[in-house]
């Protein structure tokens, strides 16, 4: 294996191209029209386009892409994380064409992507699953029998995806009158952005905390999972800080969650980098499966921090036929504690608005203990047709409070121009006295909004920016295709123009 294309853009495309010439593998970036002078095309070996900006015609174009791999001679594939990261019919293309797929097999993923299916293989093995129905809902049931199966299952509870992620295709249920309306939305959302109108029903956990565990498996039955992230810290189910270790977790804890990832993993048949996320429920202190993404994590930087484990080295050297030869214990004892904040052209003074523009002026953080994975310089645009991630902060220290107040530090150096970006909300974030002390879940951030809603500014102002946006997103609809579904993020498809959906409030 000695030439690799990367299926992807931004940040990740540069973190993958970085650790192919750290192998002395050579790397082959694709692009849009938009992303011709992107970084990931700058500092690849070779770089070729693949469509017009829509995503749909680009880097969702399983055909383009495995010709242009075949083409310029590549050995393997590498599709990061979001776009086709965790599409079986990929995979199974790259593997038709002669190419490694530096992920897990077509079968996995295939059967790890169904939500329902995935379900079926953690009871199998033996873990806890969140109460709810084990196949997708008919779409033929009837009122009666939906309020039925709801009623076995009991409120409230959550109307969910079988496909995709991210939120999609997700709506909380309070009571039975809400339940009809919440089933014909949930099905509509799906099926738009999934193409699979697919649901089944799950009790909704009261102020659960998002816990996943990394894991790598290699060909020959090894399975290495490691110290478990914290993910709580999220808005409308997109994860916005990321931490390692959980202070929720304990050690005993931690052992029954990296064994239960394992034994999922192994009955799937898994190979190559993966994460088991659980939510851990605050009433009884019990962890339960939700589901497993079979790809690299965008929040991978952090695990890599405290375990000194390089995670897409070690992908790339599984997909070679490598056996994983890393201390499993030294994987479960993190050194220190790690923080990343995922900064985005959004602005969080207007109900987190895309801020879509060219970067005028970017002067990124440094110091101890600080590590910025990103995708842009100065000069770089951020485009309206994909994910509005900048880039990843992530800072260490030898405890959680200096690896906060290095971040705190490094976010304030920050200096970026052009664009609006999250780093407001997070400095606010890093003072809150619940987030210090570790007091917070899944529905933290809407409360911390809510206390800091007299902040907001004129409404009028959010009105007119708001105004101006949508004009935007209008003319790059009657200029270039129908808004895509799919985008460029790891937390699989997130819309495009997805806060032009909500009018903001004052």
């Amino acid at each position: 294996m000695n030439k690799i294309l990367i299926a992807n853009r931004g940040e990740i495309a540069v973190r993958i191209i970085r650790a192919c010439r750290e192998q002395g593998l050579q790397s082959i970036a694709v692009y849009s029209e938009c992303d011709r002078t992107a970084l990931h095309v700058r500092l690849a070996d070779e770089a070729y386009p693949i469509g017009p900006n829509p995503a749909v015609e680009s880097y969702l174009n399983i055909n383009r892409i495995v010709d242009v791999a075949r083409q310029a001679g590549a050995d393997a594939v590498h599709p990061g994380y979001g776009f086709l990261a965790e599409n079986d019919a990929f995979a199974d293309a790259c593997r038709e064409g002669g190419l490694i797929f530096v992920g897990p097999s077509p079968e996995a993923i295939a059967l790890m992507g169904s939500k329902t299916a995935a379900r079926a293989v953690a009871i199998r093995a033996g873990v806890p699953v969140v109460p709810g129905t084990t196949e997708p809902v008919l779409e033929s049931a009837t009122p009666e029998e939906l309020a039925a199966r709801a009623g076995e299952i009991g409120y409230p509870l959550l109307v969910k995806a079988v496909a995709g992620g991210g939120g999609k295709g997700m709506r909380a249920v309070d009571s039975s009158s809400e339940l009809l309306t919440a089933v014909q939305t949930a099905r509509s959302e799906a099926h738009s952005s999934f193409g699979d109108s697919a649901v089944y029903f799950e009790r909704r956990l009261v102020k659960p905390r998002h816990v996943e565990v990394q894991l790598l498996a290699d060909g020959y039955g090894t399975i290495l999972p490691f110290v478990e992230r914290e993910c709580s810290i999220q808005r409308r189910h997109q994860k916005l800080v990321e931490e390692t270790p959980s202070l929720a977790v304990s050690r005993t804890l931690r052992e029954e969650m990296t064994s239960a990832a394992a034994r999922i993993a192994a009955l799937a048949g898994y190979t190559n980098a993966g994460t088991i996320e659980f939510l851990l429920d605050e009433s009884t202190g019990r962890a339960f499966f939700l589901e497993m993404n079979t790809r690299l994590q965008v929040e991978h930087p952090i695990t890599e921090m405290v375990t000194g484990v390089d995670l897409v080295a070690a992908q790339l050297a599984i997909a070679r036929g490598e056996r994983l030869t890393l201390d499993p214990h030294r994987l479960l004892e993190p050194a220190g504690h790690a923080i990343e904040c995922r900064v985005y052209a959004e602005d969080p003074d207007a109900n987190f608005l895309p801020s879509p523009g060219r970067i005028t002026h970017l002067r990124p953080p440094a110091g101890p203990g600080v590590r910025d994975d990103s995708g842009v310089t100065e000069g770089s645009e951020i485009p309206v047709f994909y994910d509005s991630l900048v880039s990843k902060v992530a800072s260490w220290g030898s405890n959680r409070p200096l690896a906060v107040a290095r971040m705190a530090r490094a976010l304030a150096e920050y200096q970026i121009r052009g664009i609006k970006t999250t780093i407001p909300f997070f400095l606010r974030l890093l003072k809150d006295a619940d987030f210090l002390a570790g007091r917070f879940d899944t529905t933290f951030v809407e409360r911390l909004l809510g206390r800091h809603a007299g902040d907001r500014p004129d409404p009028l102002s959010v009105e007119a920016r708001t105004i101006a946006l949508m004009a935007v997103a209008l003319q790059a609809l009657h200029s270039e295709a129908p808004v895509p579904t799919a985008s460029a993020d790891g937390w699989k498809e997130r819309a495009r123009f997805e806060g032009l959906r909500e009018w903001p409030t004052a």
